[in-house]
């Protein structure tokens, strides 16, 4: 491992069985962000090392700031399943995953983000990894995903430096094809299996979690700002 996050934060060791080589020679050049969904960090973390389950996720962090490792960053973590980001359908090869315990219904307590953001930094540096490669789990399946959701505080890890949040240009006029067309060009994915309503309101989820209603200007005018100053390449590469 390049350096150890062991050296800035107190990390637990927890092995899952659950893991398995990057494949095609990949590193990770993103950061998947997820909550658990379950009632305790213990019964995540008995998941997530559960052989039947198959799933995995390189950390998990509790309410309380404690963090476990359960994968090693060189290896592929099973966390992400189907979805892509900008041209990188095999997620799990390019990304490393921390899962924040939380049932999805109430606020991330101050330990735990601030245990998240530390980790960040640390891997973040040893990476190589842009504010911009730092995405939700409902960024890359938008049909299918929510987390980190609602509550999470995305706008204050972007004033850490560790992700990226709108400007706030006046809102234009309200196009379906140029929303989704920006949308594409920051890294959200048009499949088959994705509707137009699933990317806005993966957008809404992460920018805009207050909003309701149909498609409107500040929709709009926000994701044009993200594709301006954050498009991916082809490679799925924030250029």
């Amino acid at each position: 491992m390049r350096g150890c996050a062991d050296a800035q934060l107190a990390v637990i060791p927890h092995p899952s069985p659950n893991v398995g080589p990057r494949r095609n020679g990949a590193t990770p050049d993103m950061i998947v962000l997820h909550y658990t969904a379950m009632v305790t960090p213990e019964a995540a973390l008995q998941r997530l090392c559960d052989a039947q389950a198959e799933v995995s996720a390189h950390y998990l962090i509790c309410e309380r700031g404690r963090v476990w490792r359960m994968v090693e960053e060189e290896m592929r973590a099973w966390h992400a399943g189907a979805g892509q980001w900008g041209n990188v359908s095999d997620v799990n090869s390019r990304s490393i995953g921390i899962e924040l315990a939380n049932t999805g219904a109430h606020p991330f307590p101050a330990p735990q983000m601030a245990a998240l953001e530390r980790l960040m930094a640390d891997i973040m540096q040893r990476w190589q990894i842009a504010p911009a490669r730092v995405i939700a789990h409902s960024d890359m399946a938008p049909a299918r995903k929510s987390d980190p959701g609602p509550r999470f505080d995305w706008r204050g890890l972007a004033r850490s430096g560790l992700s990226v949040w709108p400007e706030t240009p006046l809102p234009g006029g309200v196009s379906a094809a140029e929303f989704l067309h920006n949308a594409e060009r920051f890294g959200y994915a048009l499949r088959e299996d994705v509707t137009a309503d699933d990317i806005l309101r993966a957008v809404r989820l992460r920018f805009r979690p207050q909003a309701t209603g149909p498609l409107d200007p500040e929709d709009c005018a926000m994701i044009a700002d993200l594709a301006r100053r954050f498009p991916v390449d082809r490679d799925g590469a924030t250029a």
